[in-house]
């Protein structure tokens, strides 16, 4: 067993990020594990580009109010214990209610993931579909 020391929380690149985000590094495996996962915090508001991951992204919504978007669908409005998948490829979203913040823990298998142009106001701003109202 070994007590792991955790890196400093990082700041996320406004490049890849509308508003403030920040991130926890929790777990980076060593070849030849993939595994890989992030406490993200993001302030009201924030939100992360258009992206994809290669080998897909599990989210679990820890606190506050989260914004999910997949290319096309609907905005979903999940809570915290929900868990969301975006499979490998899947061009999505992911950030933090107007008006709460939200964090949640983000896990995948490989530093291969696009990142493509900022969620535009309008995007951001469409009509939401809540996880309360899913089977």
């Amino acid at each position: 067993m070994e007590l792991l020391k955790p890196p400093p929380t990082m700041k996320l690149p406004t490049e890849w990020f509308t508003g403030d985000a920040w991130a926890d590094v929790i777990h980076r495996g060593e070849e030849p594990s993939r595994a890989r996962a992030n406490m993200v915090r993001f302030s009201p508001g924030s939100r992360t580009a258009w992206h994809s991951h290669g080998l897909g992204q599990t989210l679990y919504i820890v606190e506050g109010i989260a914004l999910i978007q997949s290319r096309g669908g609907d905005i979903l409005e999940a809570r915290p214990g929900d868990v969301v998948y975006t499979p490998p490829g899947e061009q999505h979203w992911h950030g933090a209610a107007p008006d709460r913040f939200m964090a949640h823990l983000a896990l995948w298998e490989t530093d291969e993931v696009s990142w493509l142009e900022h969620v535009t106001d309008a995007e951001y701003n469409g009509p939401r579909v809540s996880t309360r109202a899913h089977p």
